[in-house]
């Protein structure tokens, strides 16, 4: 079993930072393998279908000098000699990873899209019509209520604030663990959401149900029923990387990453409310903002959930077995309480 060395309050080491004091978590590896994988699938998948990406030369040039920084980072801190180089050293690993896999993930859809056949709102309208949801109505009633526009269409793009403040929070905290677990999580939800998304493509519920101009453009506005045919088709553009449509509507990822993000925070006190009553407002806005039928809302749930139980698992599989070193632990909790 290999260990975190033992650091006092400060970030210091205490003896040479020579015993054990907490188990290691999931794997760094674990994490680099999955985005790795997903790096490689979506490139041959891409190639394949002949997608192109156009990358704008100032955005190349940041996301270089983000990409060799984040790394630079990580490893040149990987033995942090104190609190601060800590918190850098983890901060650098938990936005680098995160953010790579929101880019792949996004790209991921396009070759997804392109693969799949038929759209699936006849049905996802059934059963919408079954739960008795109107998503007209909450359309119409956002329509007619201007004053709510703005806060909704904030509280949909909040979806990469949360983990932001997340991050901030494991990495001056020094919880590594719950960091890792959560980027697993979002991994996994992210390669769930796209396996459903070939079977259950939808144009989604603005272009399926509403006919006529529009009075309000959402924020995913009419991407999925433009974009979906054309990458079908070959038709497509080449794909701007600095502006990335949303083209999944079935399920919904924004309501798989709120019940992620409510799930993360609620073990921390500060947060817990905060992120819980954001998410929720994401979640009221994600029907009209994301164009997504209720039924695309329960299912991204049920991703979130799947992912959550699949991460338990894996963190189990690295879960510390003090007992076998009782002496050592008691001595390492001993000289955190008398430095604190």
């Amino acid at each position: 079993m290999d260990y975190e060395h033992a650091r006092l309050p400060d970030g210091s080491c205490h003896g040479g930072c020579n015993w054990p004091l907490a188990p290691k978590t999931i794997p760094l590896s674990w994490l680099l393998g999955a985005v790795g994988f997903s790096l490689v699938a979506v490139v041959v998948m891409m190639v394949r279908l002949r997608i192109a990406v156009q990358v704008d030369a100032r955005l190349g040039i940041f996301i270089v000098l983000a990409f060799s920084g984040t790394v630079t980072i990580r490893f040149r801190f990987r033995q942090p000699l104190s609190r601060q180089q800590r918190v850098w050293r983890d901060a650098a690993e938990y936005y680098g990873l995160f953010i790579s896999i929101c880019v792949i993930g996004a790209l991921a859809a396009y070759p997804v899209a392109a693969i799949s056949t038929g759209f699936a709102d006849s049905a996802l309208e059934r059963v919408d019509h079954f739960l008795r949801f109107d998503w007209l109505a909450w359309y119409r009633f956002v329509v007619e209520h201007p004053a709510i526009q703005w806060p909704e269409r904030a509280a949909y793009q909040s979806i990469f604030f949360t983990p932001a403040v997340l991050f901030a929070y494991y990495a001056w905290s020094a919880r590594r663990a719950e960091a890792r677990q959560f980027i697993l999580s979002f991994w996994l939800a992210a390669f769930l959401t796209l396996l459903l998304f070939f079977h259950v493509p939808a144009k989604g519920p603005l272009a399926f149900l509403w006919h006529g101009p529009l009075p309000y453009v959402p924020e995913s506005a009419l991407y999925q029923a433009d974009l979906i045919p054309a990458l079908r088709s070959h038709a497509a553009k080449p794909i701007d990387l600095g502006a990335l449509r949303g083209l999944v509507a079935a399920p919904s990822f924004h309501a798989a990453s709120a019940l992620l993000y409510i799930a993360a925070a609620w073990p921390l006190r500060p947060l817990r409310w905060p992120v819980t009553i954001l998410n929720a407002a994401m979640l009221l806005a994600t029907p009209v903002e994301g164009t997504h039928y209720l039924v695309d809302l329960i299912a991204g749930a049920a991703v979130a959930l799947a992912a959550l139980a699949i991460t338990q698992l894996a963190a189990r599989r690295f879960s510390p077995r003090l007992a076998s070193r009782p002496q050592r632990w008691k001595t390492a909790q001993s000289t955190i309480s008398s430095a604190e």
